[in-house]
């Protein structure tokens, strides 16, 4: 076999592989993730205590439940156009497999007990919540 039908044998069996792959991305999952987001105002006196209570009781607590995807916290760093919501410091970004799922763990006793160690934190508990689904 000469070097040119190696390979268009090669890409043949390159694309043979491809395929089904590019067919399952295509398609939407029948339960997309969800993505909330808390715009918060965090006093600046209790930043540090807000900060450890997330990374080390919040976050450890959250990853444990079903659906748990992935918790952050965002520090507002720059506004580049527009304008940021008012007093506004940082946001909150957590993604669950489903809204079902992040119901049961927004139900648990579990975070009853951990959310408000970040929320006890927070100059205002008035914050806007934002729910966004994957498509």
């Amino acid at each position: 076999m000469n070097l040119s039908m190696q390979r268009r044998s090669y890409l043949a069996a390159m694309l043979a592989v491809l395929a089904p792959a590019k067919r399952l991305t295509a398609q939407a999952p029948a339960n997309s993730p969800i993505v909330l987001y808390c715009d918060l105002s965090v006093s600046p006196a209790r930043e540090q205590e807000m900060l450890k209570n997330f990374h080390t009781i919040f976050q450890p607590a959250a990853a444990k439940f079903e659906g748990f995807i992935d918790v952050k916290l965002l520090k507002l760093r720059k506004v580049y156009s527009g304008s940021a919501p008012a007093n506004v410091n940082y946001r909150f970004q957590l993604t669950y497999q489903s809204e079902e799922l992040r119901q049961k763990w927004i139900k648990s006793d579990v975070h009853q007990k951990v959310w408000p160690t970040v929320e006890n934190t927070l100059a205002s508990k008035d914050y806007s919540t934002l729910l966004f689904e994957s498509k």
